[in-house]
């Protein structure tokens, strides 16, 4: 039986998989590149669990989000006609659905950072999938490194696959040793552009929701709006709410800070005879499919976490999307059939995007990075692979930090206190925080305030972090 007869519904990706598994069977590491709607997230998995390499062992499948772990091991299960946690499982913060017969895991970035911090050998793991690997997570990056350097030095036969829509796929091949780069040509369906200049001397939240009433209007079927983040989908919800006649019509939200029964009723079907308009931040930017979707309207913008040392602070900065990241939008539309993109910005800038985001390593807190790689017996990253170096000045604040914070030695050397910070899924500060609270009998206090902020959206929004944490105990 060829690889193709194994499913009942064909995908684009099908083409290139005796290709991928060649690849994979005469090397230790490939590169696939493959577009929006191919069907690379749901399809490569479960292909590559019956290879005889991987006899008797696991698949991990990494995501860069809970939500999309959750969507890939749900259609991976539905393909197999189980339910998820047989065959195909998922472990994310917060929760997990996996058992004993579980060969294919879908994890998020930060829990496989955990998983090969603690196990470099990974023990029954026949191979790492790092899937949207474009999106350059700091989690990725070091998830990337760590596992090669346990591939190199304790597990030959572990197989690794860098997998992405749009990326450099020759540039992450040759620091795979020139492994094979594998691409699957042609999108699942077409995906009409039009274009619909907002004035950015006016609020984007009126532009937004009249781009959607013209789509509404113009084209049958689902919309998915992206927006920079929770306020402006608020804000876009209410007007909709004050404008839209169509009672037929349903708007939901689509963000981090949301639950996530919430979100999963956010990328299901809308009801037969309804209509649905997600209003989504970057969350939906890969590996999802919401059925009945065929518009996207695409505002441009993104919310990404930007560190600034003077202040020791990460913030969220508004910043134009990467060509990369607005042809990943532009694909959500012709996931299930022929589709259209609003884009509300000149057809001319487009050229003028960056072609992919900045990676995280080059503009994030190194800290926790830092402690990691003590962690993992590394006190010079250049001795890992890494696509972009981490910036030394970074490095060496994370450093110092570390050192005041009594995680690591003089000599960079991680210290009994250290692996009690690591042991916390926090940042080293809020660790310390939690730990020095603990020795004055206020733990469960510090660890309240730890969670809501780190979690956005617990505890609600207010100001006031005394108020926060009232309401994330009210809600418990």
């Amino acid at each position: 039986m060829t690889v193709t007869q194994r499913f009942d519904v064909p995908l684009p990706i099908d083409e290139a998989l005796p290709a991928l598994t060649d690849a994979l069977a005469r090397r230790d590491a490939a590169v696939l590149v493959a577009p929006p709607g191919a069907g690379k997230t749901t399809r490569v998995p479960l292909v590559l669990a019956e290879e005889p390499w991987a006899k008797g062992q696991k698949i991990l499948v990494l995501e860069p989000r809970r939500l999309a772990a959750r969507a890939a091991a749900a259609r991976m299960a539905a393909t197999l006609g189980e339910a998820v946690g047989e065959t195909v499982g998922y472990r994310v913060r917060f929760g997990s659905k996996i058992s004993g017969k579980t060969r294919i895991e879908v994890v998020t970035e930060g829990v496989f950072t955990r998983m090969i911090l603690d196990d470099p050998i990974l023990d029954g793991v026949a191979a790492v999938l790092f899937d949207e690997f474009h999106e350059r997570s700091l989690d990725a990056d070091l998830g990337l490194a760590l596992a090669r350097d346990a591939q190199q030095g304790l597990r030959e036969d572990l197989k690794l696959l860098v997998m992405s829509a749009t990326i450099d796929g020759a540039r992450i091949a040759k620091s795979l040793s020139d492994a094979p780069v594998v691409e699957s040509q042609g999108r699942a369906f077409p995906v009409e552009t039009r274009h619909l200049p907002r004035d950015t001397g006016r609020h984007l939240e009126p532009q937004v929701t009249d781009a959607v009433l013209r789509a509404l209007r113009a084209e049958p079927g689902s919309i998915l709006v992206f927006l920079p983040g929770a306020g402006e989908i608020r804000r876009t919800e209410t007007l909709l709410g004050e404008k839209l006649a169509d009672p037929a019509v349903d708007v939901v939200p689509l963000y981090g800070a949301l639950d996530a029964d919430v979100q999963d009723r956010a990328v299901s079907p809308a009801p037969p005879g309804r209509r649905k308009v997600v209003l989504a931040t970057s969350i939906a930017e890969t590996s999802l499919t919401i059925e009945g979707v065929r518009v996207v309207v695409d505002s441009g913008l993104a919310r990404v976490p930007r560190y600034e040392p003077d202040l020791a602070l990460t913030r969220l900065e508004t910043v134009r999307v990467s060509r990369a990241a607005a042809d990943q939008r532009r694909g959500r539309a012709g996931r299930t059939e022929p589709g259209v993109c609003y884009r509300l910005w000149e057809e001319r800038e487009t050229a003028s995007l960056e072609p992919f985001a900045q990676p995280e390593i080059l503009a994030a807190d190194l800290t926790g990075f830092v402690l990691d790689l003590a962690h993992w017996g590394v006190s010079d990253p250049q001795t890992l692979l890494f696509l972009d170096p981490p910036p030394a000045p970074a490095l060496a604040e994370a450093g110092a930090l570390l050192r005041a914070l009594g995680a690591l030695d003089a000599d960079g050397r991680i210290t009994d206190l250290g692996q009690r910070l690591r042991a916390l899924p926090l940042t080293p500060r809020l660790s310390r925080m939690v730990v020095a609270a603990a020795g004055l009998g206020a733990a469960p206090l510090a660890a309240d305030i730890a969670v809501v902020l780190t979690e956005r959206g617990l505890g609600g929004t207010d100001p006031d972090l005394r108020h926060r944490v009232e309401g994330l105990r009210r809600d418990r």
